[in-house]
C-alpha cells in the first residue's frame, strides 16, 4: 500500500468513526478495555506495514475511545471539534509545516497573525496584545506567569535573563481559594512553591472576595479566573483589577473556557476583565477546535516576546513569530484550526453557540431540581454542579450513569463533599440530548430509592 492509499484508508476509517457518533457507547465497555492488552507487543525486530498498524489502531483503538465528540458527553468542558476546524487540521497535517516563523511557513505565520486579530476582536481584549498559540491552558499559563515575573523584576531593575532568581527581589503570587489545578501546576513548575502562594478567600459562589483580598504591591502577580471549574462563576473583576493596578500588581486571568462568555449575551459576567495584563484560554474547550490548541494572551506584546524569545544565529525571526511567543521552537500551526473555527462561526455563530449551551445548562438544572436533585450553583454559565440526597447516593448515581455507556460526566468535590459536574460545551449537543440525560438521572434516583441494597443500576436511554 503506497502513501496515498494508506492515507485514503485512514480517511475511510475516520469517516466511519465519525458516522458512528451518537451510536456508540460514550465510555468503552469492559471488553473494549480488556482488548487493549493486544497492544502489549514486544518491540518488533522488523517493522510492520503502515496498513497493519492502521488496522490495529482502528480495530482495538476505536472501541476503546471515550466519545468526547458525542452529544451525550458532559465531562470536563470538552467541545467536539467543529467540522471546519477538523478539516483544517487534516490539511494542516498534510502540509507538515514547522510553524515557528515566516521563513519556515509563510502560510502558518499569516493565518496565525490573522487569527490573533480575530480573537482579540471576538473577546474584546486590548488590540495591542500578543497571542502565543500553545498546547494547553497549562502551558499558556506558564508562559504568561513567566512573562509577568520577568516584567515585574525588570521594573525593579533586575536582569532576570542574566542573573536568574538567586538574590532577586521576591515576587509574590496571590491565587483564588478555588484556583484551577493547572494554575497551581504552572506556578509550581516556575518555582514559586505551593506553600508560599497567598490564597485569597472566596465567597459562597467560589469567587474571590474583594473585602478579603490580601495586600498587593508592585511585586505581586494576582491570578483570577473567568469560569470557576465547578460553578462557572467569575471573579468580580471590576472591584479586583482596579485595586491590583493601583498597587502596581500584574493581573493574570485563567479563562480556559469562561473567557468565551465575552462573545455572547453573558459578556457582563466578565465585565472589567480587559483591564488585566494577561489571559489564557483554550480553543479545544468552548470554541470546539481539535485538542492541542490554546492561547497565551499578553497586553504587553514586548514583555511576552522578550520572555519567550528563542532566536538563534541560524534561526532569527520577527519578535511576534510564534517561536518567540510560547514555549515551543519546533511547533505545529495550532492557530490554523482556531482560525478555521472562527471563520466558520463568525461573531454571531460563536455567540449563538455559547448562548445555546448556557440555556441547555439551565434546562439541565431545572430538570434535575424537579427530579429531586440539589443543584449547588447558580448556573450562570454552562456548568451544573449537582448532588443527590447523600454522599453515597451521589457517588452511586454517577457511577451507574457512567457504567451505562449512554452518558458521561465526571466527579468533583465541592465544599468538602462529593458532587458531580455536568458541562455543556459541544456544538453537537441539543435539547433532546439534555432531556435524555435528565430522564436517565431521574430514573437512577428513583431506582436508588427503591433498591434495598442501596446500589443504583444503569438504565438504558431511549434512542
Amino acid at each position: 500500500m503506497n502513501e496515498l492509499e494508506l492515507l485514503a484508508d485512514a480517511d475511510s476509517r475516520a469517516r466511519s468513526y465519525i458516522a458512528e457518533i451518537g451510536k456508540r457507547r460514550v465510555f468503552p465497555n469492559k471488553d473494549a478495555l480488556a482488548g487493549l492488552a493486544v497492544l502489549d507487543e514486544p518491540f518488533p525486530e522488523r517493522g510492520h506495514s503502515g496498513a497493519d498498524g492502521l488496522h490495529l489502531l482502528d480495530s482495538i483503538g476505536s472501541p476503546a475511545t471515550v466519545a468526547s465528540n458525542d452529544p451525550r458527553y458532559f465531562g470536563f468542558v470538552v467541545g467536539a471539534a467543529l467540522p471546519a476546524a477538523a478539516a483544517a487540521e487534516r490539511l494542516m497535517l498534510a502540509w507538515d509545516q514547522c510553524a515557528s516563523s515566516f521563513n519556515n511557513s509563510p502560510i502558518a505565520a499569516k493565518i496565525e497573525q490573522v487569527a490573533t486579530g480575530w480573537i482579540l476582536d471576538a473577546l474584546n481584549l486590548p488590540r495591542e496584545s500578543a497571542i502565543g498559540f500553545g498546547t494547553s491552558a497549562t502551558a499558556c499559563t506558564l508562559v504568561c506567569i513567566a512573562a509577568a515575573r520577568r516584567a515585574l523584576l525588570a521594573r525593579k531593575g533586575w536582569d532576570f535573563d542574566g542573573d536568574g532568581l538567586i538574590g532577586a527581589p521576591e515576587v509574590r503570587v496571590v491565587i483564588s481559594e478555588t484556583a484551577h489545578i493547572t494554575v497551581k501546576k504552572a506556578l509550581r513548575i516556575l518555582g514559586f512553591g505551593v506553600r508560599r502562594l497567598i490564597v485569597a478567600p472566596t465567597d459562597i459562589h467560589g469567587r474571590v472576595d474583594p473585602d478579603q483580598l490580601p495586600p498587593l504591591d508592585d511585586r505581586t502577580i494576582l491570578c483570577l479566573q473567568a469560569g470557576e471549574v465547578n460553578t462557572g462563576e467569575f471573579d468580580p473583576f471590576t472591584a479586583l483589577i482596579p485595586a491590583a493596578k493601583t498597587a502596581g500588581a500584574w493581573v493574570h486571568v485563567d479563562g480556559a473556557f469562561g473567557l468565551w462568555a465575552r462573545t455572547s449575551s453573558k459578556a457582563h459576567l466578565a465585565q472589567g476583565i480587559d483591564g488585566a495584563d494577561s489571559w489564557t484560554t483554550d480553543g479545544h474547550k468552548w470554541l470546539n477546535t481539535p485538542y492541542d490548541g490554546a492561547m497565551a494572551i499578553c497586553r504587553d506584546a514586548g514583555a511576552l516576546a522578550a520572555a519567550m524569545n528563542s532566536d538563534a544565529v541560524y534561526s532569527s525571526a520577527a519578535h511576534d513569530a510564534q517561536k518567540n511567543l510560547n514555549l515551543e521552537f519546533s511547533r505545529r500551526a495550532r492557530g490554523i484550526p482556531i482560525w478555521a473555527a472562527l471563520r466558520s462561526l463568525g461573531r454571531t455563530g460563536i455567540a449563538a453557540m455559547v448562548d445555546r449551551h448556557c440555556a441547555l445548562a439551565t434546562r439541565v438544572a431545572d430538570g434535575l431540581r424537579a427530579a429531586g436533585y440539589e443543584v449547588l450553583n447558580r448556573v450562570l454559565l454552562n456548568q451544573v454542579l449537582v448532588r443527590s440526597g447523600s454522599d453515597a447516593e451521589t457517588e452511586a448515581i454517577r457511577q451507574a450513569a457512567q457504567a451505562s455507556g449512554e452518558v458521561w460526566f465526571g466527579p468533583t468535590v465541592w465544599r468538602g463533599r462529593p458532587a458531580f459536574r455536568i458541562s455543556v460545551s459541544s456544538w453537537r449537543t441539543e435539547e433532546a440530548h439534555v432531556d435524555l440525560l435528565i430522564e436517565q438521572l431521574a430514573a437512577l434516583r428513583r431506582d436508588l430509592g427503591d433498591n434495598q441494597t442501596g446500589v443504583a443500576t444503569a438504565l438504558p436511554l431511549p434512542r
